[in-house]
This record gives C-alpha cells, sequence and structure tokens, in this order.
C-alpha cells in the first residue's frame, strides 16, 4: 500500500520526476517525460504495478521500516534517509542527476555505523504497471525491454531475479558505499553509457547550489520561499520551458473519491503566476524560457487558446481511465490526459496578459510577437468576454458567467492599456478604456450581492468562491473598498474550514454540485494563501501572519505541500507536490515581508 501523500520526497531531473517514499520505496517515475507512461506505478495501485525498494532487510511477511531522519542535502534536490537498526545506521542518497544524456535515478547506499544488511527489490512495470517487461543480463548489466522502453540496471552489488522482480542482499560497514542506477534508453538504441553516480552526485549537488545562488530574496521565510522556488524548478520542462501543474495524476482530492485529475501538462494559469515568481525573486532565464513556450504553444491560434497544453506545447490532451490500477486508497477513476483542455476558461486571456505585462515591466528582453499575442487576445476577448465560461475551477456543469472570469478579462484589457500608454505598442486607446469600464461596471452590477454585501461566484448565484480574493490582488477594486472587505469577511464566515483554511466553493456531498460532480474537497492551499494575502491588505497584518505560519505548518518535513488539505482526516490530498500551492506560498511570504508583518 502506497504511503500517506505527505510521506513521499520529490526528487527530479527537469525533465521528469520520481516520488520516494519514507520508507525508501520510489513508487512514483515516468519515463523519459513527466507526461511518459510510469515505469512505477504503485502510487496508484500495487506493488504489482511497479516500484523500487531500497533499504534495510527485514524478515518476510514484515512491512519496511521507515527512514529515522531524512532531509535534502542543503537547498538541493538530493534527498539523504537515514535508518537506525540494531544493527547499526544506514544512508541512503536518492537523486536524478540534470540530464546529459539517458535520464538516470541513482540510489547510493553509505554505512555510517555498523554493519547493516540491505535489500534492494525492483519490480519495473511499463504502461502504468499493465505490462511485464522482459528483465535479462547484457554484459553483466540488467535490462528490462517491453516496446519501445527499455531501462537498464547498473550496481556492483550481486542481483538476482525472483518472482518477477530483480533483487539484491549485501551489508554495508562505515564508510562502505554501494550504488545502484537505472536508466532508460530507447530499446532500439545502443545501451547508455554506463553510470558515474560519484561524479554524477557531485555535479547534481554543483548544479543546485549555483541556481539557488541566484535567488534574490533574503527576507524572513527564506526558507520555506528557497525550497518552494527548487520545487518549481523541479517541476519545469527543461528542452521546452513548460512548468507541470504537478509530477503525477489522479491522487485524489478526497480519499475514495472521484476527483482524480492528471496534472503532468501546463496549465497556462498555474505557469504564468509561476514565472510572476520567479521573476520577482531574480530568476529571469526562467521566465523567458516560459514565455518562449507560451509564444511556440499559441503560436498562429490566439483565438483558439487552451487552457492548458502538453510540456512542448502539444494541443491533444485526450482523457482516458486506466481500470486496471484500483487508484491511491481506492480512488478511483485513475485517468490520464485532461479532458478540460478544450474548456473556456475567460480568465486565462487574464492571467496570460498580466504574466506578458510583469515580463515586461520587469525588463524582461522585448519580444514584439509577445505584444502581438496580448493585442490579439484582447481582440478576442472585445468579442467574448460576456460569454458565460467554465471558470478558473474548470467546473464540469453548465457554463456560468463567473465572477473571477470578468474580472480577470477586465485584467486583460487594462494591461493591454498600460502596454499602449507606455509607447511601446499602438491600439485603440480609448476604445479599450471604454471597455474596460464596461466590463468593470458589469461585474460590480450584476456580480455583487448588495445585501450582503459581497461578490458572488457567478452573476445571480448566492455561493461564494474564494477566487473572489483576487479582486483585490489584480487591482480590480482597492483594498479598502467597503465591498472587497465584506467578501472576504463572507468568505471566512461561509468557506471556512473548522481549523481556519479556505474552501474554494461550496461542494454537495453526494449531489452533483456547482462543478458537476458528487462527493467533497479539502481546503485548497492557494486559497488560504490568497486569504492571508488580502488580510495583509486590509491591515489585518497579524491575523494573515499567523494563518501563513499555519499554513507553512501544513509542509511534509521536507517543505512539500499537496494541492489541498483534507481537515477531517488531517492530511495533505490531491497532486503533490502541486505548482498552484507553492506558488502563492512565494507570493504571500514577499507580501508580508513588505508589510512587515513577519515576529523573528
Amino acid at each position: 500500500m502506497a504511503g500517506r501523500i505527505e510521506d513521499y520526497a520529490l526528487i527530479g531531473d527537469m525533465q521528469t520526476a520520481a516520488l520516494v517514499c519514507r520508507d525508501g520505496t520510489a513508487d512514483w517515475l515516468c519515463l523519459p517525460r513527466f507526461d511518459s507512461h510510469a515505469v512505477f506505478a504503485g502510487l496508484l495501485g500495487t506493488e504489482e504495478h511497479g516500484f523500487w525498494r531500497l533499504g534495510p532487510a527485514r524478515a518476510e511477511g514484515t512491512e519496511p521500516a521507515k527512514a529515522d531522519r531524512r532531509r535534502y542535502r542543503g537547498d538541493s534536490l538530493v534527498l539523504e534517509s537515514e535508518w537506525d537498526t540494531p544493527r547499526g545506521t544506514v544512508r541512503v542518497t536518492d537523486f536524478m542527476p540534470p540530464r546529459d544524456g539517458a535520464p538516470q535515478l541513482i540510489r547510493i547506499v553509505e554505512g555510517v555505523s555498523g554493519r547493516v544488511p540491505m535489500r534492494s527489490e525492483l519490480r519495473m512495470r511499463f504502461s502504468y504497471g499493465r505490462v511485464t517487461p522482459w528483465v535479462h543480463k547484457v554484459d553483466n548489466r540488467t535490462v528490462a525491454v517491453a516496446g519501445p522502453d527499455s531501462v537498464w540496471l547498473d550496481t556492483e552489488a550481486d542481483t538476482y531475479g525472483k518472482n518477477l522482480t530483480t533483487y539484491s542482499d549485501f551489508t554495508v560497514g562505515p564508510g562502505d558505499r554501494v550504488a545502484f542506477t537505472i536508466s532508460w534508453q530507447p530499446s532500439h538504441h545502443e545501451p547508455p553509457a554506463l553510470p558515474e553516480p560519484e561524479n554524477s552526485l557531485e555535479a547534481t549537488e554543483l548544479f543546485w547550489r549555483e541556481w539557488v545562488d541566484q535567488c534574490t530574496y533574503h527576507g524572513p521565510y527564506r526558507e520555506a520561499v528557497v525550497r518552494s522556488l527548487i520545487t518549481l524548478k523541479a517541476l519545469t520542462y527543461a528542452p521546452t520551458g513548460g512548468i507541470v501543474a504537478a509530477p503525477t495524476t489522479s491522487l485524489p482530492e478526497e480519499i475514495g473519491g472521484v476527483r482524480n485529475w492528471d496534472y503532468r501538462y501546463t496549465w497556462l494559469r498555474d505557469a504564468a503566476i509561476t514565472l510572476s515568481s520567479l521573476l520577482r525573486t531574480g530568476y529571469r532565464e526562467e521566465a523567458r524560457a516560459w514565455r518562449e513556450w507560451l509564444l511556440r504553444a499559441v503560436a498562429g491560434d490566439p483565438e483558439n487558446l487552451q487552457i492548458m497544453y502538453g510540456i512542448a506545447g502539444e494541443r491533444e490532451l485526450g482523457e482516458a481511465e486506466l481500470d486496471w490500477l484500483p487508484g491511491y486508497e481506492n480512488s478511483t477513476p485513475v485517468r490520464v490526459g485532461n479532458g478540460a483542455a478544450n474548456q473556456l476558461q475567460l480568465d486565462v486571456y487574464g492571467e496570460v496578459t498580466e504574466a506578458l505585462h510583469l515580463a515586461h515591466m520587469t525588463g524582461l528582453t522585448r519580444n514584439d510577437y509577445a505584444m502581438g499575442l496580448q493585442l490579439k487576445l484582447i481582440e478576442y476577448l472585445e468579442k467574448h468576454w460576456e460569454e458565460p465560461d467554465e471558470g478558473i475551477w474548470e467546473v464540469r456543469g453548465p457554463r456560468r458567467h463567473f465572477v473571477h472570469s470578468k474580472v480577470m478579462a477586465w485584467v486583460a484589457v487594462d494591461r493591454t492599456i498600460k502596454l499602449v500608454e507606455s509607447g511601446d505598442v499602438e491600439g485603440p486607446l480609448e476604445r479599450w478604456r471604454e471597455l474596460r469600464d464596461e466590463i468593470h461596471r458589469d461585474v460590480c452590477e450584476r456580480g455583487y450581492d448588495k445585501e450582503r454585501n459581497t461578490f458572488t461566484q457567478s452573476y445571480g448565484s448566492k455561493e461564494l468562491d474564494a477566487s473572489l480574493l483576487l479582486i483585490p490582488q489584480m487591482g480590480f477594486l482597492p483594498p479598502d473598498d467597503k465591498r472587497v472587505i465584506g467578501t472576504i469577511e463572507a468568505i471566512q464566515r461561509e468557506l471556512s474550514t473548522e481549523d481556519g483554511f479556505i474552501l474554494r466553493y461550496p461542494t454537495e456531498g453526494e449531489d452533483a454540485g456547482v462543478d458537476g460532480l458528487a462527493g467533497d474537497e479539502g481546503a485548497f492551499l492557494a486559497c488560504s494563501f490568497w486569504m492571508a494575502d488580502d488580510l495583509a491588505m486590509i491591515g489585518r497584518v497579524d491575523e494573515a501572519r499567523r494563518l501563513f505560519e499555519k499554513l507553512l505548518s501544513l509542509r511534509n518535513d521536507l517543505g512539500l505541500l499537496a494541492e489541498e488539505w483534507d481537515s477531517n482526516l488531517q492530511r495533505q490530498v490531491g497532486n503533490f507536490p502541486q505548482a498552484f500551492s507553492h506558488v502563492p506560498l512565494i507570493d504571500t511570504a514577499l507580501r508580508l515581508t513588505a508589510s512587515g508583518a513577519y515576529v523573528g
């Protein structure tokens, strides 16, 4: 059985990622890309669907021991796990070197004290656990082959096969180091080069040390900010600059429920806010790469802007269910692909335009096509902003006039007006100013409940929506506007859990709610960070700081966050780790630091 979501650590090479549990089991790994088929899919099934466990040997039929300690080595993505056993202490170092050739997962066992018997159990299953490969030896190397894929195991330790699993039993004493490496290669290619684990470890540490040194933020909460930045970098697909929302699929938003989605794609919304955080912490090259990815993905067809694309800009992300996988803690269905790619979400136009505006304002090298794209997006919005859409939360119920979508349409027009006013491009300034005023007036008249003094989820509805917290942050209304304060207080009353975190919107349990789905979900962490931002903006900075630090306490021992928090079960839920949780963590830390809310 897979561990709790927060029991996992992330390692990756900026092209794919693995999740390693506290007991030394790699339960999730897609090769060679984030969105490739999984070689280890035990996270969403059982051990029969693929895993790699490396830790102290144990008696047959007993549970593997969890590490007594684990940490990332400094500001890096190199994981160290240590076990104290009756026979001594042992350390396992796990990492994936930034790719220069075949993708590799390297695991180095090091004896610390005593003499500790160890075992490696490697069960490779291709195509999300459905295909058992042909495993054989080639020149003392173990290779698993199925169709187009091959995975090579290299180690100096003796190995043997049993029950369609590759084992290695060995003992380490003080200073002993035994390395294991798996490398992926197309099965029709020559074998990958022999790995050099120790050199790769040194190079990987150097890479992360040099990357973190570029961070310009040195204020309070720096540890949390830097770990979040490292996580965002790990979720970036280096060849293209695309940023995945998470490296996993179908980790449930409700344990045992149906809200299980594939997040291994690039949402324009998530990527745009990620760009904002990167720019404000000194990472201009990543921001430039994302802008280039965006221009390639949208090229030639801005009128049909999708809400998400593949990591190389692919448009076809057809959704399917993997019925042979029982799901994480029996949460089904397990989905790959994402049918929401073809939804209409008007807020995306605002997020993309805001990101391009910020890139321009912070001095990112001028790109005339980016400016032209911004004008094209506004031309589309002029014709379509009055239409209903599926909104920021990708509801699978009927389209509505979501207030947040209209607000972000206003943002798109407002930022483009500022671009024209700067003299960098030409456009129909007066016409767009009238459009901006029209959208603003429409939202304030049709999306605001005067009796309750709050904006609502959609025109004519009574429901609230946490995305309304972005109204002051986007500059749609000033923080001291009574309608803004009323909305913040209404969300606190109606969408807050008992422990003070914020739900996205009301759900209806067994009945289909506004999102067209049955079941409930956890508190959405991004929304809770937005609440902390808003509280700081309206002067309630002590309350904002307390909420922020409470949110920080939800991170696992390695500083990682999933998408949501289940207040009833007191555990993380949803895909993991989640960019849309780590980005607002960074933003809120920066805002609280600027407001002087930090108390050391």
